[in-house]
């Protein structure tokens, strides 16, 4: 399974865009790189996240938990470019503090990200394009961020599995080192 997160950009034109995607993750911490695989649409062609992406040359990166199953799904919907998907979601919108992008209120850990390279891989129509962008400033609600430290049992994250099948992140447990 891999974690899903809500990706969360503004277009040229200022509509806003929020979608899932599960090929992410952490490459690097410091300096800290994220990445974020994004296919291109069925029939071809950039999908909206992509686009935003390079006309702002940032994206915000917000952690899902199990409260936000509902919005996972209505964001998945291949609505048309001018579709603001936080009002068809429900979700709240926050200013970013240090990109254009918005952040995603509901999320309990939201990085808002500078783009430092895109990859671009397979052939025209079908790309496949990873994005890296560097963290320049991670925001955390309260209740799982304690003393500098997270409290992952309070993150209640889903994962990803493929097509319709999802995990829940409940059964947390540690393997000491030897």
């Amino acid at each position: 399974p891999r974690p899903v997160v809500l990706v969360s950009t503004i277009g040229s034109d200022g509509v806003l865009n929020v979608a899932p995607f599960a090929s992410t993750g952490i490459i690097c911490y410091k300096p800290s790189i994220l990445f974020v695989g994004i296919s291109s649409k069925k029939e071809g062609g950039k999908k909206d996240t992509l686009e935003n992406i390079e006309y702002s040359g940032d994206f915000v990166f917000n952690v899902v938990d199990e409260a936000m199953e509902d919005p996972i799904l209505i964001t998945a919907t291949g609505y048309s470019s001018d579709v603001d998907e936080f009002k068809e979601s429900g979700l709240t919108p926050l200013p970013g503090e240090r990109v254009k992008s918005p952040r995603v209120k509901e999320s309990p850990v939201s990085i808002e990200c500078k783009v430092m390279q895109i990859l671009q891989f397979a052939e025209t129509p079908h790309i496949r394009s990873v994005v890296l962008g560097e963290a320049l400033l991670a925001h955390f609600k309260d209740d799982i961020y304690r003393d500098g430290k997270m409290d992952i049992s309070k993150k209640k994250a889903i994962a990803h599995f493929s097509g319709g099948f999802f995990c829940r992140t409940r059964d947390i447990f540690e393997i000491k080192k030897r």
